[in-house]
């Protein structure tokens, strides 16, 4: 969560700043409240802030005072300034000290947020830029992979601090909201204060390799070492990371092999979650036995249209059979079966080629990047779902009323429908045109309705920009919270986790 720093001089317009707006909504937090840039500097060299709103007009030192001074020392944080003047000048002033916008008071609720909202953006895609920046500068991964030849490798070696007795190797891996916030920044400054005898290096936006320079002693406490600082992580700077720990090793010429036994480790992250500490060691006893899969059962229940049934299944499997002590080969082994079964049937059924289905390949990029058992899981329930939709729409063997209902639906799905309108409509009774629809379908009118809403709004949330509220109103839902909640129900994942997921995983930058 970005921080915030609130500069006025008049305690009842700064409480005022404090309370209308949702800080937490927008992904901010108030850190620091000051009545004065004196007071605002002070306050700024104890804890830097990511945001500042400033009003101009302050005793001791006023806004453009505070700024200028501000901007000798650190260029990063995004600036907003307030003011009951609309001069020129000030605003000339301001664009000279990378000012992020200027406001006019009384202040507008709405374009204060909107300023926030856009200051927030671009300070993530700076540190972005910055992530790679240094990675272009110092490209080290290409070194731990061995594609560097003897003299390039020799330089690289040559930048690191000698080895006196024993150094410990670990990646760190950070999860995707502190990647998005800035946190490798953040991590980077931590380490460089708090931990003196550790060396970090970076890899992409979300990894480290970490040297910890210990002696012979230590060097078998290096996982307690490592746990301590990750746990320091966690309570300063509310980051959450996992780390991998490779054995301590003597010389460089040991550091790829040391590179690749922590990426490979890495891959444990999906099973033991962000919050832990592995080492080869933590991992040698794991079973590699196989999680029956009754691949039968599970199909019936897609065919016959059992969603909650078929579900259940997929959380029990992912969920309530894998447990930390089974080897990770196990549970992608679990996840490749579960997605063969699916393609099968969407092979079977002509469901291939419907726009909104993924195909197999598609399905396997997203379980090799799903970053724990839980956003592997969210990859089933939304194929699942998919799939017992489209067996809806695309069975033929429905009798022509319920094939009338379903092309209402299609058409006027933005409407406010319901069984007793339209069984009024087809001179039917309500209750039997419901049992009608229940059996052939598998779900009750208002599920089906409310699937197919939700499948365009998974459309438009993947594939355009609109905001999420106006997507909610473009399926029919005039209620954006009831609208999460139906979103939810459907796919386990809200509108916004799901847009976001989609952002991440199409950011550029390499990943482990």
């Amino acid at each position: 969560m970005k921080t915030v720093m609130l500069v006025e001089d008049e305690e009842f317009i700064l409480e005022g700043l404090r309370s209308i707006i949702d800080w937490e909504e927008i992904g901010l937090k108030v850190v620091h409240m000051a009545h004065n840039g004196k007071e605002a500097l002070e306050l700024f060299e104890k804890e830097p802030v990511d945001i500042i709103v400033t009003d101009v007009e302050m005793p001791v030192l006023d806004g453009l005072g505070f700024m200028k001074a501000l901007r000798e020392k650190n260029t990063r944080s995004r600036c907003i300034i307030l003011t009951g003047y609309d001069e020129f000048e000030y605003a000339r002033k301001a664009i000279t000290l990378d000012v992020e916008d200027y406001i006019l008071k009384p202040i507008d609720e709405d374009k204060l947020t909107q300023v926030l909202r856009s200051a927030a953006l671009k300070l993530d895609q700076a540190d972005r830029n910055k992530a790679a920046d240094m990675e272009e500068k110092f490209g080290w991964k290409r070194f731990l992979e061995g594609r560097l030849n003897k003299e390039e490798e020799n330089k690289y070696l040559d930048l690191l601090p000698p080895v006196k007795e024993y150094v410990a190797v670990a990646m760190m891996s950070l999860e995707p909201d502190s990647v998005k916030r800035g946190g490798m920044a953040e991590l980077l400054k931590y380490i460089r204060e708090k931990e003196p005898a550790m060396r970090p290096l970076y890899l992409s936006p979300d990894s480290l390799l970490l040297f910890l320079y210990m002696s012979e002693i230590r060097a078998g406490n290096a996982a307690e070492y490592f746990s301590a600082f990750q746990n320091g992580v966690e309570e300063n700077l509310q980051l959450f990371t996992f780390i991998s720990i490779s054995r301590p090793i003597a010389s460089y010429q040991e550091l790829q092999d040391s590179y690749k036994v922590c990426q490979r480790l890495q891959k444990y992250r999906i099973i033991d979650g962000y919050g832990s500490c592995i080492d080869e060691k933590h991992v040698k006893e794991r079973t590699s036995q196989d999680v029956a899969i009754d691949s039968m059962t599970l199909r019936k229940m897609i065919l016959k249209k059992d969603r909650e049934g078929a579900l259940d299944y997929i959380e029990d499997l992912f969920i309530n059979s894998i447990r930390e002590s089974v080897d990770v080969d196990v549970l992608y082994q679990l996840a490749l079966k579960v997605a063969l079964i699916l393609n099968d049937i969407k092979v079977e059924y002509k469901l291939e080629k419907v726009r909104r289905m993924q195909d197999l390949t598609e399905m396997l990029e997203k379980i090799y990047r799903a970053e724990d058992i839980f956003g592997l899981k969210k990859i089933f329930i939304a194929e699942v779902t998919d799939i017992i939709t489209y067996l809806h729409t695309e069975n033929s063997q429905y009798t022509p009323v319920v094939r009338q209902l379903m092309e209402e639906v299609a058409k006027n799905y933005r409407e406010d429908m319901n069984l007793k309108t339209l069984a009024y409509k087809y001179h039917m009774n309500a209750s039997y045109l419901g049992q009608i629809f229940q059996k052939e379908t598998g779900c009750s009118f208002n599920q089906y309705l409310n699937n197919t809403k939700n499948g365009i709004a998974k459309d438009l949330i993947l594939n355009t920009n609109m905001k999420i509220n106006d997507i909610a109103r473009e399926v029919g839902y005039p209620d954006t919270s009831y609208f999460y909640r139906k979103f939810k129900q459907c796919f386990g994942v809200s509108p916004a986790s799901l847009r976001d997921i989609k952002k991440y995983e199409t950011e550029p930058g390499d990943r482990i």
